[in-house]
């Protein structure tokens, strides 16, 4: 773990601080070089989407032109939320660290309930449909 990148992220997170939102910075390196650093903008331009993480990322895809970041790695001021952490896992970010655990929540966001649609010859189709997408994509 490399101190000057966490503190960038510190950096980043004091930024949002500044600016009434949360205080997280996120930090993204590849060979040793800085390619993306952002922070939260959730409540700034109200949109969920906008954590310091997927910001991060966005910026880092747009600098690299691919969405495949296996050569990078992250530095973060808190560990990420489940939404964050599987954006990280789909870039294919190799390693993410980060300077705190969560603080704990109150959970009372977490009202929506999923529920299986149960159709078994639509998703037939559809598990169809996904296949020869990626076989085309193999080819």
């Amino acid at each position: 773990m490399n101190t000057e990148y966490m503190n960038l992220a510190l950096k980043e997170a004091m930024k949002a601080y500044r600016k009434n939102e949360v205080p997280i910075g996120a930090i993204i390196v590849e060979d040793n070089k800085v390619i993306a650093k952002a922070y939260n903008k959730k409540n700034i331009k109200n949109f969920a989407l906008f954590h310091a993480e997927i910001l991060a990322i966005y910026k880092a895809t747009k600098k690299l032109k691919t969405w495949n970041l296996s050569k990078c790695e992250m530095y973060v001021t808190l560990k990420p939320c489940g939404m964050c952490e599987k954006i990280i896992k789909e870039s294919r970010i190799r390693n993410v660290y980060y300077l705190c655990d969560k603080l704990e929540s109150k959970k009372e966001y977490d009202k929506t309930s999923f529920m299986l649609y149960n159709d078994n010859e639509k998703c037939a189709e559809y598990k169809e449909l996904l296949g020869d997408f990626f076989k085309k994509q193999r080819k």
